[in-house]
């Protein structure tokens, strides 16, 4: 799939002076940060309206619902919240269908690849905080490749609490042996910045993925904002150092 980025930012809003703060290792969202997965998660979606006798919706709709899992795709498809009687079975029917098809369309943006390469040349710890479950998140790194190179991968539910909470990011920085406060943590959804604001870690707001149907991530108070994985390449490339 080709992608195509909203124009960049001016450079004193994206990447600092080499005077300014640095960082040891980096922590990565995975859906619309790492990788395109709204494709599978639609059709997964799409499923449901399907096997009730409705149209199918374009991805272009569901699309920024894909950084909120069953809950935003389920309703933005069918205008139900999860306190609906019917929202529970829908949930798991989704998921199954999601689980059966979870890497068909699938794939790391474009340029994600090279990032992670110029961050292992350079000795730069990096790892994976989500809020899909492991059951989920386990197959779908292995089948995108980031299972045997990231340093962690913390799933929603790896620790008691998903984002915006801090706890799975505080488990990651331990899990990669770096003070927090050393640490990047990147997303495409608000509650990704306000758990890393939680967690005393630096933020990226990764403007080119889903990033939700709610506040710009220009008002996320991001301590960065990159619209394009080149961009986040170049931020990184400036402002981390192997720890």
């Amino acid at each position: 799939m080709t992608m195509s980025y909203p124009s960049t930012l001016q450079p004193s809003d994206t990447i600092p002076s080499q005077s300014q703060e640095r960082y040891q290792a980096v922590l990565f969202d995975l859906d619309g940060t790492l990788a395109d997965t709204a494709p599978d998660l639609a059709a997964a979606v799409n499923k449901l309206r399907q096997r009730r006798g409705l149209d199918l919706l374009p991805l272009e709709v569901l699309r920024p619902l894909a950084s909120a899992g069953a809950r935003g795709l389920i309703g933005e498809a069918f205008g139900i919240t999860p306190e609906h009687a019917e929202f529970a079975a829908m949930r798991d029917e989704f998921l199954a269908n999601y689980a059966a098809d979870i890497c068909v369309e699938s794939a790391l943006f474009p340029g994600i690849h090279a990032l992670l390469d110029n961050l292992d040349t350079r000795g730069i710890r990096w790892g994976i905080v989500t809020n899909k479950v492991a059951r989920l998140t386990q197959p779908l790194a292995a089948l995108l490749g980031l299972d045997t190179r990231t340093g962690c991968i913390v799933s929603g539910d790896t620790t008691a609490h998903a984002k915006p909470h801090p706890a799975p990011l505080l488990y990651a920085a331990d899990a990669l042996g770096v003070a927090p406060e050393h640490i990047l943590y990147v997303g495409d959804d608000l509650r990704d910045i306000q758990a890393g604001h939680a967690a005393a870690m630096a933020t990226v707001a990764a403007a080119y993925g889903y990033c939700g149907d709610g506040l710009a991530p220009e008002a996320w108070q991001a301590r960065f904002l990159v619209r394009s994985p080149a961009e986040l390449q170049a931020l990184l490339r400036d402002i981390t150092y192997p720890g």
